[in-house]
């Protein structure tokens, strides 16, 4: 049997479907969570012209994201607002240019190239935590610096020095502006008198002259090195006579490591350490582990996997919190038939978008039937009785768009999480309330978090 777009369930649409617009700039999760609980796993939401459809089943997303994967290209306009930050670097481009960019770019991002940073990630770390002091801690600017300083080390062999706080600073005035400028039809010139505008522009200029003038000075000096950087102007397309990137590329690619490569990690532990804190027995485990393991010492690439429970507690924090909770949104090229769980077939209209949310597919009961909003770490270890649902677990996305800095973005947090635990305990503040999940373009506790810590 055969369905169509107009069969499915969805909310009313009022106003051309505007009041729905209004209430998911305001509350998107919140919104696709009641979306879900009232429609089920297919809902049909129509903006104006605009004909969107959430789909909140793993088996659903893996046939869309994987089987038709050829079918779809990134939303058009969260694309726009990404270039305005990291240029027509590989999050952005489609296509041949996409192709060309990915194939090349995989190989700058292996597990065994990646592993080849954790010296760098570790020299961080210990830099890092050595200035820290015990007590209450803002664990946000924290976990900004550490993991601003680790892609610095990596991608031009040098720390970031004076410019953490700024760039950082940057770096999240430009996810909360970015989130804005997604609600509306277009982007409105950045020299315009707005609110924002000026942030932005200052945001822009910080992030641009800082990387110029670190990519300008390799360039300058000739220098050959293995860092990101290096990697990046030494790769070569064998496939298409051998070209390398264009300058042009070089820059957009040290600028989207830059910034996806500090603010997902930095988010990722932000949650992991509260957690931690609300969990001192899980903590304990974790930092007795970490020092059985290292005995002091700083770790290495051949230590993680001797450390699984830390491992553990990680994808569980980017389980209940996925720094990339949203925005997973994808736009249909053509005409396709979908082939629904129940055997029935949904055909959908090109230029249909599809929405999918990791934040809800990974606390649904369905898939994670012992106590899907609890920290559970043992969910993760080596043999563990309950095999996750596929495509109920997806913090890095899923299909040929799938994170390419995942592994880097691993060996980061276990690193600096066992750093951290090497050296203190995570508490929780007297009083403090349980912080409220933020969704810019990435997830973060809305007006920080602060812990206390105690050293070991």
């Amino acid at each position: 049997m055969q369905i169509h777009y107009d069969d499915l369930p969805g909310p009313e649409t009022r106003w051309f479907g505007l009041s729905n617009l209004l209430a998911m700039s305001r509350d998107y999760l919140g919104l696709l969570e009641r979306h879900q609980r009232e429609h089920g796993d297919l809902v049909r939401l129509q903006i104006v012209n605009e004909r969107t459809l959430d789909l909140f089943h793993p088996e659903l997303v893996r046939r869309l994201l994987i089987d038709h994967a050829d079918d779809l290209i990134r939303w058009e306009r969260g694309t726009e607002v990404f270039a305005e930050s990291v240029g027509q670097s590989v999050l952005v481009t489609e296509g041949p240019t996409w192709q060309r960019q990915r194939r090349m770019l995989m190989q700058a991002f292996t597990p065994k190239k990646v592993a080849g940073y954790a010296a760098q990630m570790a020299e961080a770390g210990e830099a890092g935590l050595a200035q820290v002091q015990a007590g209450v801690t803002a664990m946000d600017a924290l976990f900004s610096q550490l993991t601003m300083d680790v892609i610095s080390r990596t991608l031009f062999s040098r720390p970031i020095g004076a410019n953490t706080n700024e760039a950082a600073a940057a770096v999240q005035k430009l996810s909360e502006i970015g989130l804005r400028e997604m609600f509306w039809p277009m982007t409105l010139p950045d020299w315009l008198p707005l609110p924002g505008k000026a942030a932005k522009r200052r945001a822009l200029r910080l992030l641009n002259g800082l990387l110029n003038e670190r990519i300008d000075e390799r360039r300058r000096s000739g220098e050959v090195r293995t860092d990101l950087l290096g990697m990046l102007l030494a790769l070569r397309d064998d496939e298409a006579g051998g070209g390398a990137l264009t300058e042009r590329e070089v820059f957009d690619q040290c600028m989207l490591s830059f910034q996806a490569g500090h603010e997902t990690s930095a988010t990722a532990l932000l949650w992991w350490s509260w957690l931690m804190a609300r969990h001192p027995a899980a903590q304990q485990r974790a930092a007795e582990e970490i020092g059985s393991r290292l005995q002091g010492r700083a770790p290495g690439t051949d230590d993680l996997a001797h450390l699984p429970w830390l491992g553990a507690t990680l994808k569980e924090a980017m389980r209940l919190y996925p720094p990339a909770a949203a925005l997973l949104t994808r736009r249909l090229k053509r005409e396709i038939e979908l082939q629904l769980t129940d055997g029935r077939t949904l055909r959908l209209q090109a230029r249909t978008m599809v929405r999918v949310t990791p934040w809800l597919l990974q606390r649904d009961p369905r898939w994670w039937p012992r106590g899907p909003d609890e920290f559970r770490p043992e969910r993760f270890l080596p043999g563990a009785p309950d095999e996750i649902a596929r495509g109920a677990y997806i913090p890095f996305g899923l299909g040929p768009r799938v994170c390419l800095g995942q592994h880097f973005a691993l060996m980061e947090m276990n690193i600096l999480a066992a750093q951290l635990l090497q050296r203190f305990s995570l508490q929780p503040l007297d009083g403090e309330a349980e912080p409220v999940p933020r969704l810019a373009v990435t997830l973060r506790p809305a007006g920080g978090l602060r812990l206390r810590l105690e050293a070991r």
